[in-house]
């Protein structure tokens, strides 16, 4: 399975949508520009999309939810570990209040991973990312990799968030 990702106005990334009715996409609004994702078994209709493998998944994505893109920089050496300690908590939200879904997506072309979760409402993923849960999920385990500090990252993460309608839409 694979995801690809493109960006573009709200009405753009509609009417993309709209023209390929029969695939599985997904628009999502955010501050300042909307994403438009396609998750497919086969090639994407995108001209130069963000190109992902999914490596673990848990849920099905929803048209409706709060979403949010957690953009983690890994090193060609720290994938293995990333992916391993990732891969281990695909399922530690299932049990989550307003968990509707999770992506972890290995990057094609570049060195940034996406660990996508989808929830009912803003205030879940909220309640989520101040958890003990979050902490021990998004902890790497240093010790079981032998050293105090991972070096793996190449930057910081950073998370954007979206949600399935605009604000205009909720009126």
């Amino acid at each position: 399975m694979n995801i690809y990702i493109t960006s573009g106005t709200p009405e753009f990334m509609e009417k993309l949508r709209e023209k390929h009715a029969n695939e599985r996409m997904f628009v999502m609004h955010g501050q300042g520009n909307s994403i438009l994702l396609h998750e497919t078994e086969g090639k994407t209709v995108f001209q130069t999309p963000r190109r992902f493998e999914v490596l673990g998944a848990s849920g099905e994505l929803k048209e409706d939810g709060y979403f949010a893109l957690n953009n983690i920089n890994v090193m060609d050496e720290g994938r293995p570990v990333f992916e391993h300690h990732f891969k281990t908590q695909i399922n530690a939200m299932d049990e989550e209040p307003g968990f509707i879904a999770f992506r972890l997506l290995r990057p094609l072309d570049s060195d940034t991973y996406v660990i996508l979760t989808e929830w009912s409402e803003a205030r879940f993923y909220n309640l989520w990312k101040d958890s003990k849960a979050y902490e021990r999920v998004h902890n790497i385990d240093r010790a079981r990799i032998g050293t105090d500090r991972p070096h793996i990252f190449t930057s910081a993460p950073y998370t954007a968030t979206y949600q399935a309608i605009t604000n205009d839409e909720e009126a």
